[in-house]
């Protein structure tokens, strides 16, 4: 019994690795431009605003680097789909966002967003 019982907890051990690894993977995957912009175009979940002068350049340590601003072609479509979804763009201003200054945006794995302004 004692083998077995090693041999199972082996298994469970190892099945949790790959779930785990799995689960990254998808993590990641949701915050590249075209899955990020689908999924703000209907999002209702809770979100935070962070603003990119928070962070010091020059310490690294505490540099996010979601503080800094995507490339301006990736901000408009960023920009374009918080717009399309009506419900979002209300409770960003309501929060105190502009729109215009947000300049990037990362989702976490609880389905949460948190929006960087400039």
């Amino acid at each position: 019994m004692n083998r077995v019982s090693k041999l199972a907890a082996a298994a469970a051990l190892a099945t949790m690795s790959f779930a785990g690894a799995s689960y990254s993977a998808d993590s990641a995957s949701m915050n590249w431009a075209p899955e990020l912009e689908k999924t703000l175009t209907t999002f209702n979940k809770p979100f935070n605003i962070e603003y990119t002068n928070d962070y010091s350049a020059s310490d690294s340590d505490s540099r996010n680097p979601n503080a800094v601003p995507l490339p301006a072609s990736e901000v408009q479509k960023l920009q374009a789909a918080i717009e399309s979804n009506k419900a979002l763009a209300r409770r960003l201003v309501r929060r105190g966002a502009i729109l215009d200054d947000i300049v990037n945006a990362q989702q976490a794995a609880d389905g949460s967003v948190t929006f960087w302004l400039r």
